[in-house]
């Protein structure tokens, strides 16, 4: 076929036809593209256009505050209406909005300056033309920006990331409440040791996850808008009878934020660098979770349930294979390296300002994005796991030998209460087992030959491995507590 002027135009250096940009299938990462479904509620958050519409969020917010608050001679407050109608232009900020935002900076080739404008074209709607000047007043660029990320990442974490962290949480709780008392051989060091419950492992995976969540929770968003240098030095140039510091903190607060009172040209992100290493300290227990539970399918522990139709190998179809929660290590591992390079980046700005915080920062939502699909990956894997409780029993069964540590402490306790012939009870357990397999015939026929007291034989002539469990079932219960928190 003749090659026509279009499909030339559609056509890369390479002579290969250019796809689309507009198909989620060809976008450049896959957060918008494969896993666009997954991430999609940060967009309304983290998002180019989730920034500018903050950004006028912010402008327009100091405009009614400096109003209100009788700020500026000849600035008098604005009517109810106008202040809906300025507000307006933020809950109707569309697609229409970021287009023509678009166009704007194409001329300013400023983001924010084309903000400025872009306010400034809706005045003489509602009237106040003659406020256009107080548009971003005694800002500079970082005062909007600082704050709309502020707003943007409070809203990703309070209302997207932090309710899904939790529900992940409550289902790893469920999972121990239900299995607190199945009891399961442990292994230090890879090797069997003493006795735990799956309920009581699940139960320490929810404890560590919920203390990372709580300090989250406890997040402190600063924010400033103190001017070029930190100094609101153009402020009291300008209207220097204004108290700019209560001005400034009460505006700051009034977002629900809390005020910074020290600052260069940027707010110093200090508490963006505190966040991203708690969440990436979550991210990595999340990913031990995976190793583990990845392990624990593979020696049998837990059976896949298989998903109609799916394939788990082109070619070996008896396999269903634990891919939620190894797609859920690679995203959590991405995640954490994005959120260590934006906290080792953000804290440090040459002199009283340079731009690399503003490069960084757009990779927030991609940082927040890979995290957030792990997690919707591991919850998924979570459900598909039924426990094989006939496996975990049968392993029990065939370790007799970690019962070596209770025998010999019951036997120190019976050389201290008197009983004779209690000598060396560590290493006589360690000659019988040490190395090798002890099935119960043989370890019970050990405990009738110590010499113990009546009772102390009889309680351990009882023991089996999948008694050998302690109080993990009871340990569960600190999740109840946790939740009350």
């Amino acid at each position: 076929m003749p090659e026509t002027a279009a499909t030339a135009e559609t056509r890369t250096p390479s002579g290969r036809l250019a796809l689309a940009a507009s198909d989620s299938q060809i976008a450049l990462g896959p957060l918008d593209g494969r896993y666009q479904a997954a991430v999609a509620p940060l967009v309304d958050y983290l998002s180019e256009a989730a920034l500018n519409r903050d950004r006028v969020a912010v402008e327009v917010e100091w405009l009614i505050h400096l109003t209100s608050n009788n700020v500026l001679p000849g600035a008098a407050p604005l009517s109810a209406e106008q202040q809906e109608k300025l507000r307006s232009i933020v809950t109707e900020f569309d697609a229409a909005s970021v287009s023509e935002l678009a166009e704007i900076e194409a001329v300013t080739v400023h983001d924010v300056k084309a903000v400025e404008y872009y306010i400034g074209r809706r005045l003489p709607g509602i009237g106040i033309e003659h406020l256009t000047a107080m548009v971003h007043f005694g800002c500079t660029s970082e005062d909007i920006n600082n704050l709309s990320y502020a707003l943007g990442v409070k809203g990703a974490v309070e209302d997207v990331w932090l309710p899904a962290a939790r529900q992940l949480v409550a289902q790893i709780s469920a999972m121990a409440g239900a299995n607190r008392a199945v009891p399961m051989l442990s292994r230090t060091h890879g090797q069997p040791a003493t006795p735990t419950t799956l309920g009581k492992e699940l139960a320490v995976i929810a404890h560590r996850l919920t203390r990372q969540l709580d300090r989250i929770a406890r997040t402190e968003y600063l924010g400033k808008i103190n001017g070029a240098t930190g100094t609101y030095a153009a402020h009291v140039a300008s209207v220097p009878g204004a108290d700019w510091e209560q001005v400034a903190r009460s505006f700051v607060e009034g977002l629900g934020l809390a005020w910074n009172p020290l600052t260069t040209q940027i707010e110093s992100h200090d508490w963006q660098a505190e966040l991203y290493a708690d969440v990436a300290r979550f991210n990595r227990i999340l990913h031990n979770v995976c190793t583990d539970i990845w392990s624990y399918i593979s020696i049998g522990y837990f059976a896949q349930v298989p998903v109609a139709g799916a394939t788990g190998s082109s070619t070996m179809p008896h396999k269903v294979n634990p891919i939620r929660f190894e797609n859920a290590e690679a995203n959590l591992e991405i995640s954490s390296g994005l959120l260590d390079v934006l906290g080792s980046t953000l804290v440090t700005s040459r002199w009283q300002r340079d731009l690399t915080d503003s490069s960084s920062q757009r990779n927030i939502g991609v940082a927040f994005g890979h995290s957030l699909l792990a997690i919707s990956n591991v919850a998924k894997g979570l459900e598909r796991l039924d426990v094989a409780e006939d496996v975990l029993a049968r392993d029990l069964d065939t370790n007799w030998e970690v019962l070596g540590e209770a025998i010999q402490m019951v036997m120190r306790a019976e050389a201290i209460a008197g009983v004779e012939g209690m000598e060396n009870p560590y290493e006589r357990l360690k000659d019988l087992t040490r190395g090798q397999r002890v099935d119960a015939a043989r370890m019970q026929e050990f405990v009738q030959g110590l010499g113990l007291s009546p009772e102390a034989e009889g309680r351990l002539l009882a023991l089996t491995p999948g008694k050998y469990t302690g109080i993990a079932d009871k340990l569960v219960d600190h999740l109840a507590a946790d939740a009350g928190n």
